[in-house]
């Protein structure tokens, strides 16, 4: 699989301690999470199952909601 950004979701189990991550190797970044060398949250949850993983939704999403790509600062600031 090539470098491709990506959002997963891990599990501990069936509605368990869920964490959500980014990375741009999602099998290189299981590995570590697997093998406990992703240091902190995961490692001490035990959240290693891989229940959802997303490539390319922010675009998709931007591209729905706002094709032009228009600056939204002033929306907010409205």
């Amino acid at each position: 699989m090539a470098k491709q950004p990506a959002v997963y979701i891990l599990a501990s189990k069936g509605n368990g301690t869920l964490y959500i991550g980014v990375t741009s190797n999602i099998l290189q970044r299981m590995w570590q999470h697997r093998n406990d060398l992703a240091m902190g949250f995961t490692q001490q949850y035990r959240v290693h199952r891989l229940v959802f993983f997303r490539i390319a939704w922010k675009l998709k999403l931007i591209e729905t909601d706002n094709p032009d790509w228009r600056d939204l600062l002033e929306a907010i600031c409205e």
